[in-house]
């Protein structure tokens, strides 16, 4: 099977065009491929990243060395590495998803009508996604496995930082498309680095079904502004943990060490400790201690500065920040209304979570709580996709339709109704 695709040299409003409607008719293809083939394709897919690995280390450094002349720092170039254990987590993450039931065909709810009808409902993809991150290049295996076991075609931009990495990635994931005997189109990464080229993309509405964006808020919101296309997102990250005051301390210390320290860069990362006045004089020095132990730096309403004098005085700022650093915002609140009446204000409707043992406040939180993840008593790190049980994810949700929370093949489908007659007509 052979895939003609312009070169970039061409305009490139028609080269987007080319690419737009090349993933529409691949669109139709993956939607009707079998299960077994779909897992062929990853798998040999998985075969191929790892047969392939000094290819994929040499680009990757290509893309190391473009980036350290840029001056980029040893975060960037951190994110922007492969290296063989990387090489061999792609491989592997291919083999998850391969393992994950398949979506697509479900029917559920199927019930007869007074009719004599029988109306259901069927999973089925979403069409041709369009997937714009950015220095990650293990993104590109992540979002193409995803996109290819629930049904849809894709069309990928990495940044460009990336592009050598990324570009020897789809060639793994083509060879196993090909070795399943499907079309290459199904999975496209853009192979042009102008930024031009990001804005027809999110426009494209007759070819491209969803737009998914992955990296800073500042990518985000400029694709949320400008797409005509529907877009699945979150901006911030803004978590909160609230340590209610019937908590074991024992408890809420694990819980919110975790929260804030297993990893500082993530969006599911707690930016804000609540804690309830009655537990504060118990809780707070301990907590403070642990973490300046570990670097973080604390920042705290002034009623917390009480009992811990060292803590930094917080501004109205912090209450809003996602520091995705070793800082924490710290306030003590009176009760539980009042934490949620910071987290509905100041919150971003991603994780939050109660270290309580009051089954009545757990609930209340539960219920009042309007995050696309809400916890009691565990670490708002758990907000993911593969300790969901979803696998891998393509991202983390916070709008309300169609997709919320962390979006796994699931969030890549949608359901249409079906009916099921035998000659009936409607009286």
């Amino acid at each position: 099977m052979t895939d003609s695709r312009p070169p970039v040299s061409q305009d490139l409003s028609s080269h987007m065009e080319s690419l737009g409607l090349a993933a529409r008719l691949a669109s139709r293809e993956i939607a009707r491929a079998t299960s077994a083939q779909k897992n062929q394709a990853l798998l040999a897919a998985a075969q191929s990243l790892e047969h392939n690995k000094e290819n994929l280390l040499q680009a990757n450094t290509q893309d190391i060395q473009h980036a350290q002349t840029a001056g980029q720092d040893a975060a960037f170039i951190d994110r922007l590495s492969l290296g063989e254990k990387g090489i061999l987590s792609m491989a592997e993450g291919l083999r998850q998803v391969a393992a994950l039931q398949d979506p697509i065909g479900g029917i559920t709810d199927l019930n007869y009508r007074p009719s004599g009808i029988q109306v259901g409902r069927m999973r089925v993809p979403l069409g041709v996604i369009g997937i714009i991150y950015e220095s990650r290049p293990n993104v590109t295996a992540d979002a193409a496995a995803l996109c290819l076991k629930s049904g849809n075609a894709c069309i990928l931009r990495g940044g460009s930082e990336a592009l050598h990495s990324n570009q020897a990635i789809a060639a793994c994931m083509h060879e196993g498309l090909k070795a399943a005997g499907l079309s290459a189109n199904i999975v496209q990464v853009l192979d042009t680095t102008d930024r031009e080229a990001v804005d027809l993309l999110i426009t494209m509405k007759e070819y491209v079904d969803v737009i998914v964006p992955r990296g800073g808020k500042g990518l985000i919101e400029r694709i949320s502004k400008h797409a005509c296309i529907p877009v699945i997102k979150h901006l911030d990250g803004v978590c909160h943990v609230f340590v209610d005051e019937s908590a074991e301390i024992s408890k809420a210390i694990a819980i919110s060490i975790n929260a804030k320290t297993q990893r500082y860069g993530t969006c599911n990362t707690m930016e804000t400790l609540l804690v309830h006045a009655a537990i504060a004089p118990r809780f707070l020095p301990s907590i403070a201690s642990l973490m300046r132990e570990k670097g973080v730096e604390l920042r705290g309403c002034s009623e917390s500065r009480r009992y811990v004098a060292e803590m930094n005085e917080a501004t109205e700022a912090d209450w809003y920040a996602e520091y995705l650093a070793p800082i924490l915002a710290i306030k003590i609140v009176p009760d539980v209304d009042a934490a949620i009446d910071h987290i509905t204000q100041y919150g971003s409707q991603h994780t939050d979570a109660i270290v309580t043992e009051h089954h009545g406040n757990a609930m209340r939180f539960l219920h009042e709580v309007d995050s696309s993840s809400v916890m009691i008593n565990a670490s708002t790190r758990f907000a993911d996709g593969f300790e969901y049980g979803l696998g891998a994810e393509i991202g983390i949700s916070t709008d309300k339709i169609h997709a919320r929370g962390p979006v796994g093949l699931e969030g890549l489908t949608s359901q249409k109704y079906i009916v099921f007659g035998d000659g009936h007509v409607r009286s």
